[in-house]
């Protein structure tokens, strides 16, 4: 039994703190689990963290928590793993009864009590008796009871710094990608288009497994989010073999090993397919990437043993990815005492790290040897014009003695001295050559640099400056003056309409588009009257994308910005700025409460 006390600001439930009761039959209810008969059948949990392993049956998982009323702080219960896909809590109360809760992540997100990629739920603690909590696990693939009771402050303090990391990790991700794609860009080299591909497949996996992508992209795609993880294992298995391939030069230095990579490829392909339209359980195996990343590994191996030195990098970054993969493994088996703690349980999140830097060593070692071998060709050019020109001094001293010592034969050795000087012009002018030629590579070096350079200082200069949704994209949004009137009064009338004038409920089309003729005294109301568009000289589209970049910069966006971007005045800008900006002040409460779509908000007068 745990007891809650101020000064504990968290406790696992492991071992024997968790009854365990397995529902082999899916039959028995909250009262029979309840009632004397098979309250003796629930047993200790024999190890730290019970697993549901058994996917045909249902679990049914008991603590027991001794409140304290005095206790000043608020507590929560936690589950950490994501994937439960139905849990149904049944939780004490102070009359003795049990209030049901269900969650998991056959919801959608927003049904949760607490927004956040865990499951917690509060409990009361407004009695000083001992209780027993009941849980009903029931899921489609091994889940983990893994149960922690927290006060909410360390919760909260805990998710923050959780939320900070995941975003250095995906921050990570983004910049490795961000970079490989303008060196790809640039070179036109696949290595740097599949490192992206793979890095992003990584990102998208971490992403679904970890419950952030189910928090911020599809959060009502319950559907979706059982699956997706598996599109993005199939990713990165693909996309991991076809960077093994480019980079290590495989199809060359193991022709063999190419062949292997290539069926490996198509069978995972096969599988991916077979499972998705008629084995959707198949898409539970995570394991199954095992064998993909096996055969990237041994081929890292086995050229690095031929003696390339760039797959140095490539092994030890796939060492710490098997054993990250080693360690889920052992978890998945029965070793479940290592998700406790932050290594152990985001083990595979810190390995992917890990062979995420190694591989842009690989990548730059190898860039670094296919520079040392341009530099060595051009010592051997120099080396050897230096030994052509030593040639052509001593063929001259040779001549000069001869000249010296046949005089008499002055026009016979003339005529060899011709052909040595013709034999060395040619010389000569192949050394020219040569020499123009390299003079020509390190301009066109220069300035292939010098525009790359150019290119990324514009492209961080744009990306700097840019908001978060361009007018090109909004525009997309509302293309035209006709879409903005169509979504302007659905927004006014969504509460249907009444007349300003008589208060009357029915209406007519009027004579402008859009516009609404009262069926009683014939007053016209257009769609723009008692907006924030009313007498606007502005383009409608365009003062719509005004209102939304003023609320989306919370106001800290210049009038001078605005006629940049939307090609107005400045002064024009300015004022009717002014206006968004004094409306988003009297409306802060209400914007405080809006969505992602709050913008629309400051319409209406």
């Amino acid at each position: 039994m745990v007891s809650i006390n101020d000064t504990v600001n968290q406790h696992i439930f492991i071992y024997h703190e968790i009854e365990v009761l397995k529902d082999a039959k899916n039959n028995l209810s909250f009262g029979q689990i309840r009632s004397q008969g098979l309250d003796t059948l629930f047993k200790p949990s024999a190890i730290s963290t019970p697993q549901t392993k058994d996917l045909t049956a249902t679990y049914w998982f008991r603590i027991r928590i001794k409140h304290n009323s005095k206790a000043e702080k608020r507590f929560l219960l936690e589950f950490f793993d994501q994937t439960i896909d139905h849990v149904t809590a049944y939780l004490p109360q102070k009359d003795g009864s049990y209030t049901k809760k269900e969650f998991g992540d056959t919801f959608n997100f927003n049904q949760r009590e607490v927004h956040h990629k865990n499951f917690e739920l509060y409990i009361n603690n407004d009695n000083d008796e001992a209780q027993v909590y009941y849980f009903k696990f029931k899921s489609s693939q091994i889940s983990d009871a893994i149960i922690v009771l927290r006060t909410v402050d360390w919760f909260i303090s805990y998710a923050l710094d959780e939320y900070f990391y995941f975003g250095i990790f995906y921050g990570m991700i983004l910049v490795f990608s961000f970079y490989n794609l303008i060196m790809y860009i640039a070179m036109r080299q696949k290595q740097y288009l599949y490192y992206v591909l793979y890095n992003l497949s990584v990102g998208f996996f971490e992403m679904s497994t970890d419950g952030i992508a189910f928090q911020y992209l599809w959060s009502a795609s319950t559907g979706w989010n059982q699956n997706a993880y598996a599109f993005a294992l199939y990713f990165i298995s693909v996309f991991a073999l076809l960077f093994t391939r480019e980079l290590l030069f495989v199809k060359a230095k193991a022709p063999k090993l190419n062949q292997l990579i290539m069926y490996v490829i198509g069978l995972r392909t096969a599988l991916f397919i077979y499972s998705l339209l008629f084995a959707p359980s198949l898409l539970t195996y995570k394991f199954i990437e095992f064998l993909p990343l096996a055969v990237a590994f041994f081929t890292g191996i086995y050229i690095y043993v031929k003696g390339y030195k760039p797959a140095r990098f490539f092994v030890l970054g796939y060492s710490f990815l098997f054993l990250g993969f080693i360690i889920k493994l052992m978890i998945m088996i029965g070793f479940s005492w290592l998700t406790f703690g932050v290594v152990g349980y985001y083990s595979l999140s810190f390995c992917f790290v890990l062979e995420m830097v190694f591989l842009s060593f690989a990548i730059g070692d190898k860039v670094s040897l296919l520079k040392h071998k341009k530099e060595k060709i051009q010592r051997q050019m120099i080396r050897q014009m230096a030994e052509n020109v030593k040639f052509k001094d001593s063929l001259n001293q040779q001549l000069e003695t001869k000249v010296e010592e046949r005089t008499k034969e002055v026009y016979h050795k003339s005529l060899i001295i011709e052909a040595k000087n013709a034999e060395l012009v040619a010389a000569n002018d192949l050394l020219l050559q040569q020499a123009e030629e390299i003079s020509r590579m390190n301009v066109l070096l220069e300035q292939d640099n010098q525009e790359l350079q150019t290119n990324v200082e514009k492209v961080t200069r744009d990306r700097v400056m840019s908001a978060d949704v361009d007018f090109e994209e909004f525009s997309k949004i509302y293309p035209d003056k006709e879409t903005c009137m169509l979504f302007l009064s659905n927004l006014k009338w969504k509460d249907g309409y009444t007349c300003r004038k008589c208060k009357n409920t029915h209406y007519y089309n009027g004579h402008i588009a859009y516009s609404r003729r009262c069926s009683k005294c014939g007053y016209e109301e257009s769609v723009t009257t008692n907006t924030v568009f009313q007498n606007t000289r502005i383009p409608i589209n365009k003062a719509f994308y005004m209102i939304y970049l003023i609320y989306s910069t919370k106001g800290k966006i210049s009038s001078h910005k605005l006629a940049e971007i939307l090609n107005i005045r400045q002064s024009t800008c300015w004022t009717y700025g002014s206006k968004i900006k004094l409306l988003m002040e009297e409306r802060k409460t209400v914007l405080k409460k809006a969505n992602k779509n709050g913008w629309s908000q400051l319409v209406l007068e």
